[in-house]
């Protein structure tokens, strides 16, 4: 017998007695994560490069281990187990891992997380997410079509099962920049800094590289390499727990890598304005958290994502590419140099 309404929503309303449905069903196999010192969270918002950085993490440990790159997986979530969406797959996630170290997914923020591990996240431009989660839930969790991008914003704001809403999520990380315990990028400075994304991913973890792990890991998270393998990146164990639990049909079209990147452009005017006047309620608060001058190591140091030895070819993050997203560049690089 399942729960819910045995069918995808059509609806926000459906969304949530779906949603609500799923995490009433008591787990059967799940048990709480007994976090260990030196485990690594991935822990990006949602739609906001968790599944690159996934993949980064586990063929770094994997090339480091083996020599080579490993996709003999169905899921990579079976590799770096979601700790947010365990109870609701019944899944325990304290099992042996293939190589070390451990690594979890999450979309939550610092503050729901275990102390005493490292923390990786990518931010990325809340519009190109908003995009983005739609195009993943469109035929995955609501029926093709049903949910309009106007439609959708109460859904976005959930940030995911078990997850946050997004403002909370980056006033959460962005505290914690110049923590040694924290490696924050943004998701397009990673994206287009790729191999320098994969060096700082590698010393930030422990893990020796190589010229010829890093070239690996570059091409298995390009765009390309992933979508030619989007069947073990379409969080396949979450899709089953639909299936099995809600009645979902097993014919779900939708993956997490697209063959182009999500256009910020498109999400409605009126949806905008109201991402815009919380990003201005943000911005407020971020700026509030920064007391200068701080110390430049504490922003440029090596599990920074700015370069530690800052020069005229280094890298430098991207902001989000418009000016109401700018706080980045303005508060990590130009109060500092």
């Amino acid at each position: 017998m399942t729960a819910g309404l045995g069918r995808r929503a059509r609806s926000v309303e459906e969304f949530g007695i779906n949603m609500g449905a799923l995490a009433a069903i008591p787990p059967q196999n799940f048990r709480p994560l007994k976090a260990e010192s030196g485990d690594v969270f991935i822990a990006c918002w949602a739609k906001s490069g968790t599944t690159m950085m996934q993949q980064m993490f586990h063929q770094l440990r994997m090339g480091a281990a083996t020599g080579k790159g490993d996709m003999d997986f169905d899921d990579i979530s079976r590799m770096t187990p979601w700790e947010d969406s365990a109870p609701v797959i019944d899944h325990d996630i304290n099992g042996a891992q293939r190589a070390s170290p451990r690594g979890f997914k999450t979309h939550r923020e610092y503050e729901r997380l275990p102390s005493g591990c490292r923390y990786v996240v990518t931010l990325r431009d809340p519009h190109e997410t908003y995009i983005s989660m739609h195009r993943f839930f469109d035929g995955w969790v609501m029926e093709p079509g049903a949910i309009s991008l106007e439609e959708f914003f109460p859904i976005w704001m959930t940030g995911g099962p078990g997850g946050c809403d997004y403002y909370t999520h980056l006033l959460s990380w962005w505290a914690r920049r110049g923590e040694p315990d924290t490696l924050l990028a943004t998701y397009r400075w990673a994206v287009k800094n790729k191999r320098a994304m994969i060096a700082r991913l590698a010393e930030f973890c422990g893990i020796e590289l190589s010229e010829e792990l890093a070239s690996i890991v570059e091409d298995m998270t390009s765009r390309e390499f992933m979508y030619a393998h989007k069947d073990r990146f379409d969080d396949a164990m979450f899709g089953a727990a639909l299936e099995r639990k809600l009645g979902f049909p097993p014919d779900r079209d939708s993956t997490k890598v697209q063959a182009e990147g999500s256009d910020p452009k498109q999400v409605p005017p009126a949806i905008a304005e109201q991402i815009d006047a919380m990003w201005a309620n943000a911005s407020r608060l971020l700026r509030a958290t920064v007391t200068l001058p701080r110390s430049r190591q504490s922003l440029t140091g090596k599990q920074a994502y700015i370069p530690s030895r800052a020069g005229p070819d280094s890298p430098r993050p991207e902001s989000f590419g418009d000016q109401r997203f700018t706080f980045f560049s303005t508060y990590s690089v130009k109060s500092f140099e």
